[in-house]
């Protein structure tokens, strides 16, 4: 059995991620849906985890993925090179728990989806710590490329400074152009209206 979960999904820069995990019979404390957890709290229950799992995986689908293929497509492909990563290492699931209510991996039987299996399912929470985890550590490496769009405190999310950088300087090269926030963006150095953030 896996668990399976993904982050960026709603990030306006950089990829979508994809954890995939494979739990040993033993019991982990203190792993929760790491959105439930600080930065910090993350960080070590991730490292945690990965002294814990049998074997882990993480698949990335980039941001000109995510703009070419769609989300679906994207968290698809990002999914299916986590499992790629397992099944180097002698792992091939017969059963995958898929956070959610749709199985964007399109693998049949073999997936069950459960909605917040994040918060229920053990091996579901760890995939989601290391993937958060992973993500966030790219996402602050761009911030050294990108530093007016505050990546090292947003990972690439929609929060005030990142609006106000994109009204003023436009998307960075690693910004999802199709995304809905770029329709009706101005930028080439307009500042943005008072009291209008986007």
């Amino acid at each position: 059995m896996v668990g399976i979960d993904e982050v960026g999904r709603g990030a306006w820069a950089g990829p979508v991620t994809v954890a995939a995990l494979v739990p040993p019979p033993d019991h982990l404390r203190g792993v929760r849906d790491s959105k439930e957890l600080t930065r910090d709290e993350r960080e070590v229950v991730a490292a945690r985890v990965r002294g814990w799992a049998v074997a882990i995986g993480v698949g990335h689908a980039s941001y000109e993925e995510c703009d070419a293929l769609g989300m679906t497509a994207a968290l698809r492909a990002a999914g299916r090179r986590a499992l790629v990563q397992l099944a180097a290492l002698g792992y091939e699931p017969d059963r995958i728990i898929l956070d959610g209510n749709h199985d964007y991996l399109a693998l049949g039987a073999r997936v069950t989806t459960v909605i917040r299996a994040d918060s229920t399912s053990l091996s579901v929470a760890a995939a989601s710590c290391v993937a958060k985890v992973t993500r966030d550590a790219l996402m602050r490496g761009e911030a050294e490329h990108y530093p007016a769009y505050d990546f090292e405190a947003n990972v690439g999310y929609p929060a005030p400074i990142h609006k106000s950088a994109l009204a003023w300087y436009g998307p960075s090269a690693i910004h999802r152009r199709s995304w809905i926030f770029m329709d009706g963006l101005c930028w080439r150095g307009v500042p943005p209206a008072p009291g209008r953030l986007f």
